[in-house]
């Protein structure tokens, strides 16, 4: 639309017809990929919040643009790493990085809870990382179990001089690592995956193990189910071990002699 687009200017249509465009227009994230549909509703939804406060404070009449509605958004990543590749990308991944993607294998933390940890959220004696409201997206608070690799990995890391956070780079604090996470993948030989797909993997895992939804969902920090099950994928590997109950045993056979000729059929039936 353009930062000289007037208020007045701004239509249902107008705004779909910047729907289609900036899906055509290519991610800067994402090399080789267009603008994703997640991407614009969140734009969509901010100036729909903007509007609706000015509406609010009596500056507009009514919003212009609330029967816009959502993009359909097909971008739940089916990706998985077997414990073999996890310990290749470990392996290949620069030092510094190494104790996060542990941790976020092994753990249902987003990326952000990750990397801005505090030494005052771990608890190494009572085997939890406690992070408080703000720091979730949700913004409850909630205790993640430690895993028992990562608690070793944990006793083992320098504290800084001067900063409470748990991950440094030469002593400091650091935020961003795509790089790093991509040479570690590349030299792993590991394609088509982000450092967000391994709280997938960590919450599958957990889920592998025996766990409930709802104890997982607690150290996810996921509020509701179906959200949580996008995050979940069972295997025909899974499958093949499903459980039958013992009354099937019990069934008599299923008649199996049917003639497949349709005349002979009719004539038997007759």
């Amino acid at each position: 639309m353009g930062e000289n687009t007037k208020i007045r200017d701004i239509t249902t249509g107008k705004l779909e017809s910047y729907q289609t465009q900036r899906l055509s227009e290519d991610s800067p994230r994402h090399l080789g990929e267009k603008i994703r549909p997640a991407t614009v509703n969140k734009e969509v939804t901010c100036l729909k919040t903007i509007f609706n406060r000015a509406v609010r404070h009596k500056k507009l009449l009514n919003n212009p643009i609330q029967k816009v509605g959502k993009l359909p958004e097909n971008n739940v990543r089916d990706k998985d790493l077997t414990q073999e590749e996890f310990n290749k990308l470990l392996a290949a991944c620069p030092a510094h990085i190494q104790p996060m993607v542990e941790m976020a294998y092994y753990m249902p933390m987003r990326k952000s809870e990750i990397v801005f940890l505090k030494w005052g959220e771990v608890d190494l004696a009572g085997g939890f990382i406690r992070l408080p409201a703000p720091r979730t997206k949700t913004e409850s608070a909630r205790a993640v179990p430690i895993h028992p690799k990562v608690a070793e990995t944990l006793k083992k890391l320098p504290r800084g001089l001067h900063t409470a956070r748990v991950f440094l780079l030469d002593g400091e604090p650091f935020y961003e690592f795509r790089k790093a996470f991509r040479t570690g993948l590349k030299s792993a030989g590991i394609t088509d995956f982000l450092f967000h797909d391994l709280r997938h993997v960590a919450i599958n895992n957990l889920r592998k193990a025996g766990n409930d939804y709802f104890k997982i969902m607690g150290a996810s920090g996921h509020k509701t189910m179906s959200c949580f099950k996008r995050y979940n994928k069972v295997t025909e590997a899974e499958l093949k071990g499903m459980k039958w109950t013992p009354e099937a045993e019990k069934t008599p056979p299923v008649a199996t002699n049917m003639d497949t000729n349709e005349k002979g059929a009719t004539a038997k039936s007759a």
